[in-house]
Parts: C-alpha cells; sequence; structure tokens
C-alpha cells in the first residue's frame, strides 16, 4: 500500500501512532491557513469582486464529498427559475495554463475533467483559470447575459470575493469528533470554518441528520445521490437494455475520490462484476485503462476524457443530486438582485 493511501485511511480511521507523528505537522498547517486568513481579512492581500454575484460552492475537506454533483443541480435549478448562470472553476488536472473560456471543442486537458463536465450537463457558459477572478471576467465577457456565477470549489480562494459561500459536507463524517486538518487529517480547513459560510449541504445523507453538529450555521441541506439511465459511451441516445448483460463479463473503472461508491452503486442496480479497477482522482484516462470485458462502465467524469474514445462496449453510469430542501430557491432570497422567473 502506497504512504497516501496508508493516509488517507488514517483520516477515516485514525491509528494512535499516526496521529503522534503528524500531529506537529497539522498545528503547522493550522497557524499558516491562520496566518493567510488574517491577511486576507486585514486587506493585507487583495480580493477582487467581479460585476455579478459569486457563488462558492466548496468544502473543507481535501475531495470526495460529491460537490460536483451539488454544483451541477444547483446550477440546473437556478437555470429553470429563469437564471442566466456562470461556472468558474480551477480546472485540477488540466495541461494547459491560462484562462480558457469552454466551447463545443474543449477537451479534459484544457479545461479540467470536472468543469468539462459541468458544462456538458448543463450547458452553462464555463471558464477555469488558477485566478478565478481573471476566469470570472473572461467568462462575463464572452457571456454578458450571466447574472451570476458559481465558483466550483475556491471555499479557500480568498483572492476573489464572493457574496455566499455554501459548504458540502459528506454525511460520512457528521457527528466525528476526531477530524484534524492536513497531514493528520483530511480537513484543509478548521472544522469551525463550516460556522462562517452561509449554508452547508451535507452530501450523500441517508434519513435524518444531526443538524445541531453544525451550530451555529442555520441552512442545513441534505443531498443525496440517483442513478440515470445508463448509455453508450458518447452516444446518451443509446440506453442499455440491463437483459443483454447474462452470461457476459463486466467491468467497471472509475477515477473518483471514492471508487467504491460507484461500484457499488452498479451492484445495486443489479450489475455482477467480474472486475473493479479504482484509479487515483483526476487521474488520465484511455481505452488502454480499461479492462478486458465484454462490457465496461465507466463514471461521467471519466466519461468525458474518453471523448475519442470510438469502443462500443462502453458505457456510463450518470447520476444527479437531489437537494432538499430547495437549494436554488434559497439561494434566491439571499441574493434579491436576481431576477424571479
Amino acid at each position: 500500500m502506497k504512504l497516501h493511501q496508508i493516509i488517507e485511511r488514517h483520516w477515516q480511521q485514525p491509528q494512535p501512532l499516526l496521529k503522534a507523528l503528524l500531529w506537529p505537522l497539522s498545528r503547522l498547517f493550522q497557524a499558516v491557513y491562520g496566518v493567510r486568513r488574517y491577511l486576507y481579512r486585514t486587506g493585507r492581500l487583495k480580493s477582487e469582486k467581479l460585476a455579478v454575484p459569486v457563488v462558492v460552492v466548496g468544502n473543507i475537506h481535501a475531495g470526495g464529498t460529491g460537490k460536483t454533483p451539488v454544483v451541477a443541480a444547483l446550477v440546473r435549478g437556478l437555470q429553470a427559475k429563469g437564471i442566466q448562470v456562470g461556472i468558474i472553476s480551477r480546472g485540477y488536472g488540466r495541461k494547459s495554463s491560462g484562462v480558457h473560456v469552454l466551447d463545443q471543442r474543449s477537451s479534459a486537458a484544457e479545461a479540467g475533467d470536472e468543469p468539462l463536465l459541468l458544462y456538458s450537463q448543463t450547458g452553462a457558459p464555463t471558464a477555469v483559470g488558477s485566478r478565478r477572478a481573471e476566469a470570472g471576467k473572461a467568462l462575463l465577457a464572452a457571456h454578458p447575459e450571466i447574472e451570476v456565477i458559481i465558483a466550483d470549489d475556491g471555499l479557500q480562494h480568498y483572492a476573489l470575493q464572493r457574496d455566499v459561500e455554501i459548504a458540502v459536507f459528506p454525511a460520512a463524517d457528521v457527528g466525528r469528533r476526531d477530524l484534524d486538518l492536513l497531514p493528520g487529517g483530511g480537513l484543509r480547513e478548521p472544522f469551525a470554518r463550516l460556522h462562517a459560510a452561509d449554508a452547508v449541504v451535507v452530501s450523500a445523507a441517508v434519513g435524518a441528520v444531526d443538524k445541531a453538529y453544525f451550530r451555529p450555521s442555520e441552512n442545513i441541506f441534505c443531498s443525496h445521490l440517483e442513478s440515470g439511465n445508463i448509455y453508450l459511451l458518447n452516444r446518451p441516445d443509446i440506453l442499455l437494455d440491463t437483459g443483454r448483460l447474462k452470461g457476459v463479463r463486466t467491468a467497471a473503472v472509475a477515477g473518483i475520490a471514492k471508487p467504491g461508491r460507484f461500484f457499488e452503486s452498479l451492484r445495486a442496480l443489479g450489475i455482477e462484476l467480474a472486475e473493479t479497477k479504482a484509479l487515483p482522482d483526476h487521474a488520465d484516462i484511455s481505452p488502454a485503462d480499461l479492462p478486458a470485458a465484454d462490457w465496461v462502465f465507466v463514471t461521467e467524469k471519466d466519461a468525458v476524457k474518453l471523448a475519442d474514445c470510438a469502443a462500443d462496449n462502453v458505457w456510463v453510469l450518470p447520476v444527479c443530486a437531489i437537494i432538499e430542501p430547495d437549494l436554488a430557491q434559497w439561494l434566491l432570497g439571499r441574493l434579491p438582485s436576481l431576477k424571479k422567473k
């Protein structure tokens, strides 16, 4: 097992020895975080405001919270209410630098897998850039009709001013009192950072959630994922007939933070997997990485990196987040400048 896998397992099931060894590094991380926030709060480090409201959807964890489906659901919810929405993101994992405004020819290498996925799912104008303010300006220049910008991730990107903060927190960690900062734990910021957020979305929530755990945060939402119809790679008009799976070898591959969730979702649909292959989150994926099987299943996040793949045995499982109560409606109440349909 690799070192990063050992540490990530420790985040979920803390080991006393590792906790003692990593504790000083976590305190150093905490000190650096505190100084950085202080410099932004006092204006010693400058932040920039865009011409339209900015809503940051991020997390305090180091990935794997289910944030991207929440962003997609929020964007679609606002679009359904007649709001012109734009998306900006860092574009983690992309091969190019500078600002890139996505179009129909954009690739994951240019934009990053998650921004490209959001663009394809929502159709919302999208731009990526390590400096989110520059990405936002480029997006508004290309699409002046935009009324609000959703910043995918960026809760810790204080160089961009925001009007509303929404933090996504995994239901699996609700109630835990042993969460710590990197590298001893999986947090980018202290748990108390949630108290400054305008809303918290508890992802992968099953049943009632102990909202008191997040006090004094008042606006607590819950989301869960629902699977859609499995479709042929690059051909969403061709849906899978599960009756054809009898007597064939099936496999699945996933390059996401929590690949086990994807494999379990397939099994829950009655698909028996002969092989599963977990890749690192945001990993490059090509046809050569696909298992040898009659039928291969991939995530939508990985599918955008296989746009040039012509295989006729690769199928995509789409998922969407259902957020309750209505997060888009709540957001309209926080941003009265937005028109209502």
